[in-house]
């Protein structure tokens, strides 16, 4: 009993010290009327390094996180400017230390139901080396349709692994392929559960055997893990991955890997400053995990039919172009979109609001650089960014990356039913594009 008791003081110390550089962070909900004001957050975003979290847009509030030291400063602005503003979190360490708590209380619940399973319990968010070696042990339990690939390593040195599911070894070139990511950025925890429960679904628990018999599948459940890995032990809120060749001093590491994509780098919704959460990094697949990316995409992208980079948060789904230039199929992206929304929206929390489709730029803002924009215009017929529901409290505050245990398998859950949809209608269209090539 009493070692019992050590050991949780020494976890709630633990807990206390990690999140202690969070202390007196205030998290604001910010509503613009007009462009101007838009502007005005930009500003501010590069002269206080703010982190943002959503953008604000006339209609659409946005989330920004400030460091306590700044407060008052970006309040005198905002009231300069007349833009609305209010305190969703007054302390966002108190959440963060929330969040350890209920996570570890589902983790703890979980170990003593003593339930053995096949995969992955979907109570918990996985760290990388157990989600690591679950691939590896999928790849030797299902031999005859799992293989799993290191893709290479990270910054740090940590391998990138992905699954090949495949009931045909990847050997039937009639078979498309169907592509799917998640935590390019290292903070959007609640992601991994979307691709974890598509694996189970594909390997352990089948209910949908057409899914493994007509379509081959890539799946890459932990695209930063230098990054991931930073955002459990040391800054729960880090965004991009841990490269130091761009340091000032020993600050501002780091790429958004999402701006290091090969479509108009640089060009529009990223900064050229390591210290901003959107660094794009020294030239497009400048980072190994964006070079890995590329790799897997030159290998398989003849057959890549369907390309799926989850993220959170927003619940949205999202085609290009970042600068507002539309693909030629973008009516068929919306549309496919759409049917892949609206069976999120059958099965989703009743609190969380129905999923927006559109296009990135007119629905958030203009970005170039980003991953399913490269691989629109590589020539990948259905490319998207889908954004998971933000978490809120029970108040109904909206707290963005925060992640309730209760929603895990939820995600996992509602994303797999706009997969289906998704991963279906690429093979119908795989199909059809081969027997037109044929003709």
């Amino acid at each position: 009993m009493f070692r019992h008791i050590i050991f949780l003081c020494l976890s709630v110390c633990l807990v206390v010290g990690k999140h202690e550089m969070y202390e007196g962070y205030s998290l604001y909900e910010i509503n613009v009327k007009q462009i101007d004001d838009i502007q005005v957050i930009k500003e501010l975003e590069h002269q206080l390094y703010l982190d943002i979290w959503s953008h604000a847009i006339p209609g659409n509030a946005g989330l920004i996180l400030v460091p306590a030291d700044k407060k008052e400063e970006f309040q005198n602005a905002l009231n300069t400017a007349g833009i609305e503003f209010k305190i969703n979190v007054q302390n966002i360490r108190e959440a963060l230390e929330l969040e350890d708590q209920l996570l570890e209380a589902a983790a703890a619940k979980s170990a003593s139901r003593n339930v053995t399973r096949d995969g992955l319990s979907f109570d918990v968010i996985h760290r990388y080396a157990v989600v690591d070696q679950y691939l590896v042990n999928l790849a030797n339990r299902y031999p005859q349709t799992v293989s799993v690939v290191s893709a290479g390593r990270s910054f740090e040195g940590r391998d990138i692994k992905y699954l090949r599911i495949s009931s045909t070894n990847f050997q039937n070139r009639n078979k498309p392929i169907v592509m799917i990511q998640s935590l390019l950025h290292a903070r959007e925890w609640v992601t991994l559960p979307a691709t974890l429960y598509a694996i189970h679904k594909l390997v352990i628990d089948i209910t949908d055997q057409d899914l493994v018999r007509d379509i081959d599948w890539i799946i890459l459940p932990i695209a930063n893990p230098d990054g991931y890995e930073h955002s459990h032990t040391s800054s729960r809120y880090w965004r991009k991955n841990r490269a130091t060749g761009y340091m000032i001093g020993n600050l501002c590491m780091g790429v958004d890997l999402n701006r290091n994509f090969d479509f108009m780098w640089s060009v529009m919704g990223s900064s050229n400053s390591p210290c901003m959460d959107d660094f794009h990094g020294r030239g497009p697949f400048s980072e190994p995990e964006t070079a890995i990316i590329r790799d897997i995409l030159r290998e398989h992208g003849n057959r890549v039919e369907l390309y799926l980079d989850i993220h959170s948060f927003g619940s949205m789904i999202l085609y290009g172009f970042g600068n507002a230039q539309l693909p030629a199929n973008a009516l068929m992206l919306n549309w496919l979109g759409v049917n892949m929304a609206q069976a999120i929206d059958a099965v989703k929390w009743p609190s969380n609001r129905n999923y927006i489709v559109g296009n990135i730029a007119l629905i958030l803002y203009r970005v170039t650089g980003g991953a399913s924009d490269y691989v629109q215009n590589i020539g990948i017929p259905f490319s998207y960014t889908f954004e998971l529901p933000a978490y809120r409290n029970l108040q109904g505050s909206l707290q963005g990356f925060l992640v309730d245990p209760n929603f895990i398998e939820q995600a996992g859950f509602e994303t797999w039913e706009a997969i289906k949809i998704g991963a279906r209608f690429a093979a119908q269209n795989f199909k059809k594009r081969q027997a037109m090539a044929r003709s």
